[in-house]
């Protein structure tokens, strides 16, 4: 369950009554779109239905069972979700804006790259500060995944932005391999790996682009700075005799 500071109200006035239920923000948003696939019990702050929440007072069992052909309140809650009015004090938007503020530009962040400059990362404060000039507003009631694409829109004209992602090949000592790699593999997509036969291991990992600096000082902390790492640009294309040349001389 979740705080009452953390919850939100659902009402639903059917058939001359009310019904309200204590419920997170996110989750009551997410079972009005019918996207809710979680538990329950984890997003209410109370297993129960209320006449009215501030006071406590419930209401008849017999009205429930009018209205909703149960009384049981995990079943109940969703329908009031569902067919109700999410009620959010001018406090809980304005809280819940700034979360959602901060998730997109972390989501921004952790994707996008600045073409004009060999697609290297943008910093999530300038990303902070270009949507501020931009004059994006985020909606506390809408997913930050369905907001990106508007933000980005309104990006584009204040700073070049673009998301990609890329691949980087990596090179553990054996010293270090057998720590390390397990840490390292877990951070993107494992396109490949193998392991040399001087014990070092090699992998070459794809993951959003904006989350270069992420990677590099993830190995360079359980490698002790001792890994050789390389931006593979055509990794579709690898193949033995490739690998062999990626994997020499000319890690950077």
């Amino acid at each position: 369950m979740i705080s009452l500071d953390e919850a939100v109200t659902a009402r639903l006035e059917s058939h001359g009554e009310r019904f309200e239920v204590l419920i997170d923000p996110d989750a009551a948003l997410a079972i009005k779109r019918g996207e809710f696939d979680g538990e329950l019990e984890d997003v209410i702050a109370a297993e129960d239905v209320f006449e009215d929440a501030s006071r406590g007072d419930r209401p008849a069992e017999n009205d429930l069972e009018e209205v909703f052909g149960t009384t049981d309140p995990l079943e109940i809650i969703p329908e009031v979700v569902k067919r109700g009015e999410i009620q959010i004090t001018a406090d809980q938007r304005r809280e819940m804006q700034e979360q959602k503020r901060k998730q997109l530009i972390n989501r921004i962040a952790r994707n996008a790259v600045n073409p004009q400059m060999d697609d290297a990362p943008h910093p999530p404060e300038r990303i902070e500060r270009a949507l501020e000039e931009a004059g994006f507003r985020v909606d506390p009631m809408e997913r930050v995944e369905t907001q990106v694409d508007d933000a980005l829109d309104a990006l584009r004209p204040v700073i070049p932005i673009r998301f990609a992602e890329v691949t980087v090949a990596v090179q553990v000592p054996a010293d270090k391999a057998g720590s390390a790699q397990a840490k390292i593999r877990g951070f993107g997509d494992l396109d490949r790996e193998e392991w040399q036969a001087d014990g070092s291991w090699i992998g070459v990992l794809t993951f959003p682009a904006g989350m270069q600096n992420d990677f590099y000082g993830l190995v360079n902390e359980v490698t002790s700075g001792e890994a050789e790492t390389r931006i593979v640009k055509d990794e579709d294309e690898l193949d033995e005799q490739e690998q062999n040349r990626i994997y020499g001389a000319e890690y950077e």
